[in-house]
């Protein structure tokens, strides 16, 4: 039988690429919030004996994650044979250490709780630091989908003699990756950060940058102060205004317009958080990984 995908609000449009790539079926799932702030979840198909895929980029967490897990273990509960998370952005990965006494480590204990629910987890390009991969915290069977070919494709097929440009020592093997991909050279910035919307940026030698457009990327853009400080140093050695892309588009408060007031020649993300910016599909990837988990659980 074809999988049921389900999504939370604000999903839709990843869900119905989903549905397509997967030849799936569409299934409703109802969300209703009482007076006194509980949630009441309803699925709106009958999942015996099916594969569930719920879809939930899990920017602004807190509120999602309830709903999420009550969603997860209704389908559990109602029949369903497996249940999978397919998150194009994962949550939760930040806090992969105790930095200061007392605090909890939230990558634990998200990943536990999801774990009690579903089946398996595929996600994009997830933050991860400390860890090797999500393994480490996931108890159930994970795929990780790379955003660098989705990335390559459209920096190759939109911009002319591209040069792209990391945003710290960090981005480096990534931004190579997405450089060798699109057949085009890179560099990386070398970053100074003082605080969470203090950060200074500098270009190494711009020698190799002369007559390229240059193309800053970012896995996650939230403040936005790396990529806003990052177009100011490519326009202090001359270089013209860079295109901007990120793969994880969270923009926190009045960040994007902030960005767009820096003077990017564009702005561009994948679309695994859901934003006017969208214009890199991880549909089709995301779709690949999923199949993989369903084959791999097959009896």
């Amino acid at each position: 039988m074809k999988p049921l995908v389900f999504h939370l609000p604000g999903d839709e449009d990843f869900a119905d690429g989903l549905i397509r790539a997967l030849c799936a079926q569409r299934a409703a799932l109802q969300l209703h919030r009482f007076p006194d702030g509980e949630s009441l979840v309803r699925l709106d198909a009958d999942v015996t004996g099916r594969t569930v895929v719920i879809v939930a980029s899990l920017a602004q967490p807190d509120a999602k994650a309830l709903p999420l897990l009550f969603a997860a273990d209704a389908a559990r509960d109602l029949g369903a044979t497996r249940v999978l998370l397919a998150a194009p952005y994962l949550a939760y990965l930040r806090q992969d250490r105790r930095f200061n006494t007392g605090e909890a480590i939230t990558s634990r204990t998200f990943a536990a709780l999801v774990s009690t629910v579903f089946d398996g987890v595929v996600t994009v390009d997830p933050h991860l630091h400390r860890y090797r991969s999500l393994g480490e915290v996931y108890r159930v069977p994970t795929r990780v989908v790379q955003s660098a070919p989705a990335i390559a494709a459209w920096v190759a097929a939109h911009v002319d003699r591209p040069v792209l440009i990391g945003p710290d020592a960090e981005s480096e093997q990534w931004v190579q990756e997405v450089a060798r991909l699109a057949g085009a050279p890179f560099t990386v910035l070398q970053k100074i950060r003082r605080g969470d919307k203090d950060v200074e940026v500098s270009l190494p030698d711009t020698a190799a940058l002369a007559d390229r457009q240059p193309v800053l990327i970012d896995d996650i853009v939230s403040s936005a102060r790396t990529m806003i400080q990052a177009i100011a140093s490519v326009r202090s050695v001359g270089l013209p205004p860079p295109v901007c892309i990120g793969v994880h588009a969270l923009f926190a408060a009045d960040a994007y317009h902030a960005l767009l007031a820096a003077g990017p020649q564009r702005v561009v993300t994948c679309d695994t958080v859901p934003h006017v910016s969208n214009g890199i599909s991880v549909v089709a990837p995301l779709a690949t990984a999923v199949q993989e988990l369903m084959e791999a659980g097959a009896p």
